[in-house]
């Protein structure tokens, strides 16, 4: 199979299955090499750029897929009615970030950090699809863990999640401290319900 041909399988593979597919995958549908495969996907991705097409390719933590320039998206909304772009308010974006630095996590470590109740938060990021469940903590009750998800990285346009910006000390510093502070509170809450009521 010539490089024109392994190029067109490619595309057709990542345009029909219309999310991303990993490099192994693709691989052994086209029966090369991973290495062989990433160079013309990487090649695919330079010409698609270089001739200003209405897609490109993008990648994510070690998938491929074809998608719509972001700057397509105004005509697309005139054909599909309704945009499908999620609004993130202060708080979903605050609990975001929690699930991206902290994860996986815990909804009541969110809390923790927050300070306030974040079920309403994460019920709607998981709606969103920015993150999902991630298994449960091996502790009593088994909380459920969370995590970001691979369109997390497509909604923000990073490969993997060491793309993600490096936190400044301060704001390490602010988390722990908010932390802090809820679990005192906490713990002065029980000592001060266990002491006894005086007549």
């Amino acid at each position: 199979m010539n490089i024109k041909k392994l190029e067109a399988v490619v595309e057709a593979i990542l345009f029909t299955m219309g999310e991303a597919v990993e490099i192994e995958r693709l691989a052994a549908a086209v029966e090369h090499d991973e290495d062989t495969v990433r160079k013309i996907i990487r090649s695919m991705m330079t010409r698609y750029e270089e001739e200003d097409r209405g897609i490109h390719l993008i990648e994510l933590d070690g998938s491929f897929q074809l998608c719509t320039k972001p700057e397509m998206y105004e005509y697309l909304i005139k054909v599909a009615h309704i945009p499908k772009k999620h609004v993130l308010t202060d708080v979903l974006l605050e609990t975001l970030s929690i699930v991206a630095y902290k994860q996986p996590i815990t909804r009541l470590e969110i809390e923790k950090i927050r300070g306030v109740s974040c079920d309403h938060a994460v019920n709607k990021l998981v709606e969103y699809g920015l993150i999902c469940e991630a298994g449960r903590l091996d502790a009593p009750g088994r909380p459920i863990l969370f995590a970001t998800t691979e369109e997390f990285l497509r909604y923000f346009g990073i490969e993997s999640l060491e793309d993600l910006p490096i936190l400044n000390q301060e704001t390490i510093e602010d988390f722990k401290e908010e932390a802090e502070k809820e679990v005192y509170q906490e713990l002065q809450e029980e000592e001060d319900s266990e002491l006894p009521e005086l007549s």
